[in-house]
């Protein structure tokens, strides 16, 4: 899957990784490979992905994320 972690400043992340927990409004959840489409706001809190055997996190304040077709797109506040 391809995620993309967007700021209004800078593109925080974009890489290909195997899964992504976010914090959503009705708490965190995780998106797997062929995740049906959705589009969330997101709470402050961590988003962790997994890239090969890594895994990453980022802090975050807020945003929205879009999935769809293996592409998770993070806008951040």
């Amino acid at each position: 899957m391809t995620l993309k972690i967007i700021s209004p400043e800078d593109v925080v992340f974009e890489g290909e990784v195997s899964s992504v927990t976010l914090p959503g409004q009705m708490g965190e959840f995780t998106v797997l490979k062929n995740h049906a489409s959705l589009v969330s706001v997101l709470n402050p809190g961590t988003i962790t992905y997994v890239e090969g055997s890594d895994s990453q996190s980022v802090r975050i304040q807020g945003g929205l994320v879009d999935v769809d077709n293996n592409v998770i797109s993070v806008c951040l506040c």
